[in-house]
């Protein structure tokens, strides 16, 4: 009885209590292969996009502005008429000071002849020489004060072409600052609008000091730039590197530098910031893979890589160079080879993957 207790005991846990070993779960990832082709090989900043003229027109005499000959945010020619300011005043200035010439210039030729005279006289011992010496000073005085009747009259003449206004350069206008029939006043510290030349335009940006002889190797200006969105995407303009600063700045060890574009198209604007990236060579049949797949441990980048039976080996990788979301890599990876894109921390070196899609 016991005995038959004890099998059917026996049965019960074999039967029960024995529990089948759990299939291992297979982690969701993206993939994409590793490709070997040719790379640009190419400096990325973040830059800010410069006019390369900028000019805050300014009254430079006082009055009334009586009209104002475009609108704001359009686009102006050098030398056309931005602003009038009532120039009646200065044309009155200009009549007083034209008249005080003319009378002057009487002055001046009535005292050359009386001193021509004199000369005459004094050898003739009519006259002393004191008095002949008197006369010719008179004439010197009334020549003295033509030549200041003169300048009076140009400087009349300045002020009065001050009061019509044009654009010293081709750009496009901004904010009026100031409407007509307001008075202006002389060099304000408010300008009356501020222009800025956008064709062509300057991008500032910086990269460090250890990349420019990098930079200088290959011509330093002159080297080609792209401009694109921040973040990457479509290439707004494409222009060449214009300056390199003549220092290091210590306190950031970066250098400034700036590219021209011609930027005939307008895509470029001032103030916009944009990511540049100078194309310094091209380096042909570079191992490729997506900056995605590239993940940083504790002992340094590394990439998962899927293997034939669907495992994963977790593989360092020597990262070189990245340019628009694809990385160059010298070493770890093989072309043709498979990379997890996304899905990663999941991942273990014995984990199993299910690919969803591949890129």
């Amino acid at each position: 009885m016991k005995k038959s207790f004890a099998i059917l005991a026996a049965l019960f846990v074999a039967c029960t209590g024995a529990k089948q070993k759990p299939v291992d779960e297979k982690v969701p990832v993206t993939v994409a292969k590793v490709e070997q082709r040719n790379m640009p090989l190419q400096i990325q900043a973040i830059g800010s996009v410069l006019p390369v003229s900028t000019v805050s027109v300014r009254a430079q005499v006082n009055g009334e502005l009586t009209r104002v000959w475009f609108r704001e945010g359009e686009d102006v020619r050098k030398g056309q008429m931005l602003f009038t300011i009532d120039p009646r005043p200065y044309e009155a200035s200009l009549q007083q000071a034209q008249a005080n010439l003319a009378r002057d210039e009487a002055n001046q030729k009535n005292a050359e002849s009386e001193a021509q005279r004199y000369a005459g006289l004094v050898q003739k011992d009519y006259v002393t020489k004191e008095d002949y010496e008197k006369m010719t000073a008179t004439a010197e005085a009334a020549k003295a004060t033509v030549a200041a009747d003169r300048a009076a009259v140009e400087t009349a003449q300045l002020q009065l072409a001050y009061c019509s206004i044009a654009s010293p350069i081709d750009g496009r206008t901004g904010s009026l600052m100031v409407h007509a029939g307001n008075l202006v006043q002389a060099n304000a510290t408010t300008p009356l609008v501020v222009i800025n030349q956008i064709t062509p335009v300057y991008v500032q940006f910086s990269i460090p000091e250890a990349q420019l002889d990098r930079v200088r190797a290959k011509g330093g200006v002159g080297v080609p730039v792209a401009a694109s969105l921040q973040g990457g995407g479509t290439i707004l303009a494409t222009g060449k590197l214009s300056f390199i600063d003549n220092a290091v700045d210590t306190t950031t060890g970066t250098i400034a530098l700036k590219a021209l574009f011609a930027n005939q198209s307008r895509a470029l604007w001032p103030g916009e910031f944009v990511t540049v990236a100078m194309t310094l060579a091209n380096r042909p049949d570079a191992i490729v893979v997506p900056t995605q797949a590239i993940q940083t441990g504790q002992r340094g980048q590394y990439v998962y890589v899927v293997k034939p039976d669907d495992s994963v080996e977790m593989r360092p990788v020597a990262v070189e160079d990245s340019v628009k979301q694809q990385t160059v890599v010298a070493s770890g990876v093989r072309p043709g080879e498979t990379v997890v894109t996304d899905g990663q921390l999941r991942l273990t070196p014995k984990s199993r993957v299910d690919v969803k899609n591949a890129l």
